[in-house]
């Protein structure tokens, strides 16, 4: 029998790359596809074990042709390519509706024009924006909040319409948020333990928000359980870990792990506009375990542990500490 093709576009970012890893370890054929570079880097799968497993595709999800060239002869995509980082997007809305907006839709049309048997496109927690009710459900209302949330709301009706207006076999996967190895000083958890190892105090923005938390491995496994689950085209489905935390208590915690003499500091530099700001996310995440097999296994203090250990010994990938905006 042989192996099922299957691409991964934003491959060698923070999820893609667990999540391109699993599936060489599953016994997929896998070709990554991410955005050309002329040094040919491969970001998060650099020192991966798996390279020589991998095929590798360079090409630019804004470009219609290198998305249908890549994506010939696959048996499914997963569609994780978009421009992330709320705080960038109040700067250069444009370059989300470009990457997050026009590039689902070249996927969606190569799935169409290829007759390729599955997609499963990428959303974010961030559309729900503030909850209104906890859990958030799939039923949950959409606000765009920010120019970020507005594409990927975008992104996923798009999907929406090509299921209902072409049947085309389209699964939407909603992570709330993720964190573990490999995640970029744009996340919150990271810059914390990275201040953590390194300053005198860790500087923060908003503390009060709350957040879902998953591993990232859990997150991975989600993929995986959505492939194979049939009932579920042309809906989100939302995958989180039913536990919210405030910021606060997050850094409160890794304090604790690293040094409990540091203290946080407010930087008003860090915090989003009032009305951008989303206050509360908690998923409900009772659909996607009633269709699946799917459960979150690593504890919050445990992947925080192992992200806090692979942090400390990869220091090489963190050069300014302070680049990002909580």
């Amino acid at each position: 029998m042989s192996k099922k093709k299957i691409l991964i576009t934003g491959a060698t970012g923070f999820i893609g790359s667990h999540l391109t890893e699993l599936c060489v370890k599953k016994g997929f054929k896998v070709s990554a596809f991410d955005r050309y570079n002329p040094q040919y880097n491969l970001n998060c799968l650099n020192d991966s074990k798996y390279k020589k497993d991998i095929n590798f595709i360079f090409g630019d999800i804004r470009d219609y042709d290198s998305v249908y060239k890549a994506s010939k002869g696959m048996d499914i995509i997963l569609h994780l390519a978009a421009l992330i980082g709320i705080p960038y997007s109040y700067y250069s809305p444009m370059a989300y509706i470009k990457t997050n907006i026009e590039g689902t839709y070249n996927i969606l049309e190569a799935t169409k024009n290829l007759n390729i048997k599955q997609l499963i496109v990428t959303s974010t927690s961030e559309t729900y924006g503030t909850a209104q009710k906890v859990p958030i459900s799939e039923n949950h209302r959409l606000i765009g909040q920010s120019p970020y949330s507005a594409s990927k709301i975008s992104a996923d009706q798009l999907a929406i319409s090509y299921w209902t207006s072409f049947q085309l076999p389209v699964k939407i996967i909603r992570p709330f948020n993720t964190y573990g190895p490999r995640q970029s000083n744009r996340a919150v958890i990271p810059t914390i333990i990275n201040q953590a190892l390194k300053n005198k105090n860790i500087s923060l923005g908003n503390i009060k928000t709350t957040r879902d938390y998953t591993y990232v491995s859990d997150i991975c496994e989600a993929y995986l359980e959505i492939i194979k689950t049939k009932n579920i085209f042309g809906q989100p489905i939302n995958v989180g870990s039913n536990n919210e935390f405030k910021i606060e208590q997050i850094a409160r915690k890794i304090i604790k792990k690293i040094n409990p003499n540091l203290k946080i500091m407010i930087d008003k530099k860090r915090i989003r506009p009032e009305k951008s700001e989303v206050d509360r996310l908690k998923c409900d995440n009772r659909l996607i375990i009633k269709k699946t097999n799917w459960k979150p296994k690593i504890k919050f203090d445990e992947g925080l542990e192992k992200t806090i250990k692979w942090i400390r010994n990869n220091q090489k990938y963190f050069h300014n500490i302070n680049d990002y905006r909580v």
